[in-house]
């Protein structure tokens, strides 16, 4: 439980309970990301950011551009592979949709502000999935107006 009226940080009494959850850990296993943290305990991105980087200072943990941190020291470190990122969960759950017909070619998806709601990630994970939609050819965005669902034959074929 975290004191929010007490005389130590928030940030340092999130990065001393996930500090104890580390202990039991192996190196090279994945930490929480920002995102996990700020949802678990009701805090800030920055909040989240601060105790991640105590604990990488105190080297506990080290980070890796692009896949997240990890429990031990960066030398060498083995790591276990992380599942597969949201952005790319969400983008194929759209174009499955997209597939099974529950979005009509030139028809509107889901606004950004919906998809946030829906998936319960930051902006910037829906903009990185409807860049991957709009890369690979399944939907195309019209400004101002949103994005659609691209016509059948500017599909993917696979």
């Amino acid at each position: 439980m975290l004191d929010y009226e007490g005389d130590t940080h928030v940030y340092i009494q999130i990065a001393d309970i996930l500090r104890h959850r580390l202990s039991g850990l192996s190196s090279g296993h994945p930490v929480p990301s920002e995102a996990d943290i700020q949802y678990e305990f009701g805090v800030a991105r920055t909040t989240a950011r601060r105790a991640i980087h105590v604990l990488r200072e105190e080297g506990l943990i080290y980070t890796v551009q692009g896949e997240g941190a990890f429990v031990g020291p960066a030398e060498g470190a083995p790591r276990k592979k992380r599942k597969v990122p949201l952005y790319q969960q969400i983008a194929t759950e759209i174009a499955d949709q997209i597939k099974a017909g529950q979005f009509a070619p030139r028809r509107p998806i889901p606004g950004e502000a919906k998809l946030v709601e829906q998936h319960s990630v930051a902006r910037e994970t829906v903009r990185r999935a409807m860049a991957l939609l709009r890369e690979q050819g399944w939907i195309y965005t019209v400004p101002q107006r949103g994005s659609y669902v691209s016509p059948k034959e500017s599909w993917p074929s696979a």
